[in-house]
């Protein structure tokens, strides 16, 4: 398992952090990753591996005006 957004989040063998943005239906654009305490860059997407007891904030940006 692995924490997103403070929610337990079953972890498949091999997955990565696209994967699991893409999995949760979130919009790539519209997003920033907190990798383990640290903001993972959108290059680092697809080459970060997802490990058990990872912790992972996943935070939208919403326009308005």
């Amino acid at each position: 398992m692995i924490r997103v957004n403070g929610e337990e989040f079953p972890l498949r063998s091999g997955m990565n952090v696209r994967e699991l943005i893409e999995e949760m239906d979130f919009d790539e654009t519209k997003i920033a990753v907190e990798y383990n305490g640290e903001i993972l860059p959108k290059s680092d997407y697809e080459k970060t591996v997802l490990k058990e007891g990872d912790v992972l904030e996943v935070v939208s940006f919403v326009g308005g005006g």
